[in-house]
């Protein structure tokens, strides 16, 4: 079938809205009409070719829709299931079989391979070239085809959509990073590097998890009043701060016991591991190059850990729900970090991203 989606064809290039063709799905599969998108931060880096998807690609990862077609052997779902849609992963490797779909072997090749799990993708050009897929459902675009396994029901019908599509990945990895990786006991203190959309979820996750002090690092003062509001105890302008380290550990008498880097830069894992304490923890949830760290006086001789944690250590279809209930609830407003536009403007909600004119940009496909 012909669709509209934002197609990227060159290194960095602008996104462009063309028409493109869309295979059917196949028998594990489903045709989801694309409500609205979230713009992560993965789809820059793939599209600048940090993470060298194949391309022309159409990227986005953070869908959600209406179901409109299943395939043979979909029995989850039917025609008409409001959805959204997170990563892919194959289901049946060693780490999908023992509950850890994030940390599948085939993860890499699926989301950032240009293909479906099947190792095939749905999408093409007119003249018949090949368009890779993004995360096994390139959201970008009108239409797209998912494995059910990638889908999470949404049984909440009073909840706008469209703010169900960024809980597929950014929303997720910063809650899922504490909640379901960190699980900080009782009293815990905690500092979160970077108040975007991971760094915000991350934060209000901890005030879930009623962690004594929670740290909001940031520069944007706007965004570090917002911190607050979602659960922060204190705030430290990385702006104004010449030794961030040292008044996290001057805050929680010694050093945090868990502390959250999501900006994704070396600067600022080296702060995270620089300011947690003895045995204490610092996570990387950004897309991170090249690191150097002394491992006896940075990591080692204070019996810390450096971890990585990918898409939160999420079931998604597990842990999804269970964010909609707390937000239910008012434990998880993610609503108030939103900005929504209209799909024809991604570019622009892509540039505004990139400024911090925004915390979160969701594109509306209708």
């Amino acid at each position: 079938m012909r669709i509209k989606a934002a197609v990227t064809h060159e290194q960095g290039a602008p996104y462009v809205i063309e028409e493109v063709e869309l295979a059917p799905p196949k028998k594990d599969e489903m045709l989801v009409r694309i409500v609205a998108s979230g713009v992560c931060h993965t789809d820059d880096v793939a599209r600048n070719q940090m993470i060298p998807v194949p391309l022309p690609a159409v990227f986005g990862h953070e869908g959600a829709g209406i179901v409109e077609e299943v395939g043979s052997e979909v029995t989850e779902f039917k025609v008409g299931d409001r959805v959204g849609i997170s990563y892919g992963y194959c289901g049946k490797c060693r780490n999908c079989m023992t509950a850890h779909p994030n940390a599948c072997i085939h993860l890499n090749e699926i989301n950032f391979g240009g293909v479906q799990p099947d190792g095939t993708t749905r999408l093409s050009l007119p003249d018949g070239t090949p368009l890779s897929t993004f995360f096994g459902q390139s959201s970008f675009a009108t239409y797209a085809v998912v494995n059910e396994k990638s889908a999470v029901k949404v049984e909440y019908d009073d909840i706008d959509l469209a703010l169900v599509a960024p809980m597929g990945c950014g929303i997720q990895t910063g809650a899922g990073a504490v909640l379901n990786r960190l699980k900080p006991p009782f009293g815990s203190t905690i500092a979160v590097f970077g108040c975007g959309t991971v760094g915000m979820s991350a934060i209000m996750a901890a005030k879930i998890a009623n962690c004594s002090k929670i740290i909001a690092v940031g520069g944007n003062p706007a965004s570090l009043e917002l911190a607050k509001e979602f659960g922060a105890t204190h705030t430290v302008n990385r702006k104004e701060v010449d030794d961030v380290a040292a008044v996290i550990h001057e805050i929680t008498d010694g050093g945090c016991d868990f502390a959250i880097d999501t900006t994704g830069t070396e600067t600022f894992v080296k702060k995270a591991l620089a300011s947690v304490g003895y045995y204490g923890t610092a996570v990387v949830l950004g897309a991170t190059g090249d690191v150097t760290i002394n491992i006896q006086q940075e990591l080692m001789g204070d019996a810390k850990s450096l971890i990585g944690i990918i898409e939160g250590d999420a079931i998604s279809k597990l842990f999804i729900p269970k964010l909609l209930e707390y937000y239910k609830k008012g434990m998880f407003p993610f609503d108030r970090i939103v900005k929504f536009y209209p799909f024809e403007q991604i570019n622009e909600a892509v540039a505004d991203s990139g400024a911090g004119k925004c915390i979160k940009a969701i594109l509306r496909m209708e």
